[in-house]
């Protein structure tokens, strides 16, 4: 299963969490299936946003266009560092 983690900063995370869910349906089209997000535990503003995908070839067509550049701009992100990742093995303890 294709995942993509990215972490990165925002300038206010209401603000930023208001555009993310604005782009629920264009980031589906894309391939993305399912996501986490996650907070620091110090820092609300800090984010982990962690997602399964179609594939990783859809993922980062979808997360390197122009229009998400555009739109991670407006949602002020800072420093976006993803991460394209394929799952090895799962379990539950």
């Amino acid at each position: 299963m294709p995942y993509v983690l990215i972490i990165h900063e925002v300038d206010a995370y209401p603000a930023w969490k208001s555009i993310f869910d604005q782009a629920a349906q264009i980031r589906k089209q894309a391939g993305e299936i399912r996501y986490q997000l996650l907070q620091h535990d110090t820092n609300p503003n800090r984010l982990v946003h962690f997602s399964e995908w179609t594939s990783l070839d859809k993922a980062r067509s979808f997360f390197e266009s122009p229009e998400l550049v555009e739109i991670r701009r407006k949602a002020g992100v800072k420093a976006p560092e993803f991460h394209y990742l394929n799952e090895v093995e799962q379990g539950r303890l």
